[in-house]
């Protein structure tokens, strides 16, 4: 199993509280359920991308 340094695992919960701020941000316009679930996997997608290159990059 592998073990998650203190730094990456703050970094994970500030990339979680991004996209909780992004899909208020988005809700707040009155986006239909459908359209903000679909930008929330798109930035979900990014966040993760950029989570993985970072721990490539150690």
């Amino acid at each position: 199993m592998n073990e998650w340094s203190q730094g990456q695992m703050i970094s994970l919960v500030a990339m979680v509280g991004w996209l909780i701020l992004v899909v208020s941000g988005f809700a707040s316009y009155w986006l239909g359920a459908r359209q903000i679930v679909g930008m929330a996997l798109v930035w979900a997608a990014i966040f993760l991308g950029a989570f993985v290159v970072v721990l490539l990059l150690m």
